[in-house]
């Protein structure tokens, strides 16, 4: 018990102490409650409800990335020109509100797998805008000397609903329908958005100077980005990265249900035991990456999220074996995922000058996450071709070359400690 204690009052000193921080703080974790179920809901709508084909699963989650692509080097010049906070707030309204359509179509039997594509879509532009916001935001909040314990702090809200949130989902879906799951994650964000307006960040002002054509500030933003190697690298580590994690959740759901046989319930348990590896991982984060260096610790991330995409593709036996196979996986994917994640926000935030963070924020995103949906394409259609499983273990012999190529090539690993000031 007292270990207990004393590991809680560490882990929420600091930031915890400012008001403004904790609202958006706790602003954050209920939404990340919402989008738990959403995560869980949304596929399962898809693939139980309206029995979609692979193919379809794999469009299905290109559209929700898909605006990484089409928006995000055009939010970022505009994220520089304004506060974020009113951002971030609007985006929420209008995702709830985007959720919204799937329960009132499900009750007036109009249900479809296009109504799917459409509010995935519009959550996808959404997430884009107001993600980038959020990140810019919670710099600026934080201050440069605080950003791992910053992102950490975030991502222990975060992991927290990992943990919690799909054991809900999987419950609320069993007795509810994933349609009727949907309107919670909906209500979230517009609470999310109503509780933000009690905010103050005195740091959130456009920042002065001379705006010269949006054409040419994104193309600022790409020189910033392609010009530092360790922007460089983070860009491409992070960008074929998502491409095999999109691979993965193009068939995740399907090879659980299908394959393996579990059931909602069963598949909620299994991301209750990924929420722990998260919650584990936002825990010590700050400590490892004291400790072993920033950089080090975002190669093992990436490591650890290679070994446990393979693993997922040996998974067979009985359901209740196959169950706790697939959650064990989860956990050791999480763990890595947000140790990964954590440290590779800070390290991109803290070499990049106030100016240009919402440049920076938008290019990276454009770069990493639209790999996304060619990634989420790709595996609908090679699971057509060589199967669910077969995709699964190419994932993963994929994300091992990944890992390697990080290890020798990348500059990121010799990154030990955050530098104090970025360079303009």
């Amino acid at each position: 018990m007292y270990r207990l204690q004393r590991w809680l009052r560490r882990t929420f000193r600091g930031l915890w102490r400012s008001a403004d921080f904790r609202k958006l703080w706790v602003s954050l974790t209920v939404t990340s409650f919402g989008a738990q179920i959403t995560n869980l809901a949304l596929p399962l709508t898809a693939a139980l409800l309206l029995h979609a084909t692979p193919l379809q699963m794999g469009i299905l989650v290109a559209l929700e990335t898909l605006p990484f692509a089409l928006v995000s080097l055009h939010a970022g010049v505009l994220l520089d020109r304004v506060r974020k906070l009113p951002v971030v707030i609007a985006a929420n309204f209008a995702r709830g509100l985007a959720l919204l359509a799937i329960p009132f179509a499900a009750w007036m039997g109009l249900l479809s797998v296009e109504l799917l594509y459409v509010v995935g879509f519009f959550c996808g532009v959404q997430n884009v805008i107001g993600g980038a916001a959020y990140q810019v935001l919670l710099a600026q909040l934080a201050g440069r000397r605080r950003l791992v314990e910053a992102n950490a702090k975030v991502a222990l809200g975060e992991t927290s609903a990992a943990l919690v949130g799909p054991g809900l989902a999987g419950g609320l879906i069993q007795l509810l329908t994933a349609p009727i799951a949907i309107l919670v994650d909906a209500l979230a964000f517009l609470w999310s958005g109503w509780w933000l307006r009690r905010v103050r960040a005195p740091q959130d002002v456009p920042h002065d100077g001379p705006r010269g054509a949006i054409g040419s500030e994104i193309a600022e933003g790409l020189k910033l980005v392609f010009g530092n190697p360790t922007l460089f690298a983070l860009a491409w580590l992070a960008g074929v990265w998502q491409f095999l994690h999109h691979m993965q959740i193009a068939v995740l759901i399907l090879f659980a249900t299908r394959e393996l046989g579990m059931s909602a319930g069963a598949i909620g348990l299994v991301y209750m035991l990924g929420g722990v590896g998260c919650v584990l991982a936002a825990a010590s984060a700050e400590r490892l990456s004291a400790r072993f260096g920033i950089g080090p610790v975002i190669v093992h991330g990436l490591i650890l999220t290679a070994l446990a995409w393979q693993s997922i593709g040996l998974i067979g036996g009985p359901v209740w074996v196959a169950t706790l196979l697939l959650g064990l996986a989860m956990l050791a994917f999480d763990f890595g995922g947000v140790l990964y994640g954590v440290n590779y926000l800070a390290l991109r935030q803290a070499i990049t000058p106030d100016r240009l963070l919402g440049r920076m924020t938008a290019t990276m995103r454009f770069l990493t996450v639209a790999m996304a949906p060619l990634g989420a394409l790709v595996g609908g259609a090679l699971a057509t071709w060589i199967g669910l499983r077969g995709t699964l273990l190419t994932v993963g012999v994929l994300g091992l070359l990944l890992a390697a190529s990080a290890v020798l090539w990348s500059p990121v690993r010799r990154h030990q400690r955050l530098p104090a000031v970025a360079a303009e």
